[in-house]
């Protein structure tokens, strides 16, 4: 059974929803560095199920290193309501996406604002923003342990994080970094993605380690973390995302990951309700 998410009655921290949306499941995307293929796991989850039926949301919380805009093609700016509602970007699949990117006035434009403004914009992310209904939303967050996800883990109502990593031994050790920040934070951990695990040989299909044999099994034990995956390196992802034709690409190697997760939040045949 996954632990309960804090009552937001009950979190000082804790930022309420618009009156115009409602979201049944909030999964955060997380990674203790840079560089894993986190922001493509993100939208890879995101793609996957919105094309399993289920109204699903992105919200972009790496405000100073968006990647989501790009990967989705989306170049519209962000406009809103008279009384301070936020307007997502709506895919031609019907994916609402959200990204400091929309604030800007060009892509290329960098991201200079202090921490408090950060917070605060990924605060507005979730509350501001014209959800609509959602089944789920997923939260594609900073690398890290630091000032953004600890306002993603105190501010929003997560109901479980999504760990993505690589085989390297560096990458294993700072990811236990993010292990116990949720722990402490005691936020549901629903699986860990094992992202560039290997590749085909475009030659002769044999199968290559490029970062050596995985330790995952060993490593996911450690730490009681459920094995949701083990991904390949596939240039097909790369090139959709440099493309920005994520919104119709479909991996069939995420699908079962997807519906891992959405059976762990309940999704299939569940009833929960509208927060």
């Amino acid at each position: 059974m996954m632990s309960q998410k804090i009552d937001p009655k009950f979190n000082p921290f804790a930022v309420k929803m618009n009156a115009q949306s409602k979201v049944k499941k909030v999964v955060a995307v997380v990674s203790g560095k840079g560089g894993v293929g986190k922001s493509m796991m993100s939208g890879l989850l995101a793609t996957t199920t919105q094309q399993k039926g289920f109204f699903t949301g992105l919200l972009d919380a790496d405000i100073t290193g968006p990647s989501i805009g790009k990967m989705f093609g989306i170049s519209q700016r962000a406009y809103g309501t008279e009384d301070g509602g936020i307007y997502p970007a709506v895919t031609p699949n019907e994916l609402k996406i959200i990204t400091s990117n929309m604030l800007l006035e060009g892509d290329d434009k960098a991201v200079m604002w202090r921490g408090i403004m950060i917070n605060n914009a990924v605060k507005d992310f979730y509350s501001k923003v014209l959800w609509g209904e959602l089944d789920v939303l997923y939260v594609d967050m900073p690398p890290g342990t630091g000032d953004v996800p600890l306002t993603v883990y105190q501010s929003l109502p997560i109901d479980g994080i999504v760990i993505v990593t690589t085989p390297q031994d560096l990458v294993s050790m700072i990811v236990s970094k993010a292990i116990d920040m949720a722990n402490q934070m005691n936020i549901p951990i629903l699986g860990v993605i094992e992202n560039m695990s290997y590749m085909n040989c475009p030659c002769c299909d044999e199968v290559i380690y490029p970062f050596g044999s995985s330790r995952l099994q060993e490593y996911a034990s450690k730490y009681n973390l459920r094995i949701l995956g083990q991904l390949p390196i596939d240039s097909a992802l790369t090139q959709a995302a440099d493309k920005g034709e994520f919104d119709s690409f479909e991996f069939e190697k995420i699908s079962p990951i997807v519906d891992t997760i959405l059976s762990e939040l309940d999704l299939y045949g569940g009833d929960d309700e509208f927060i």
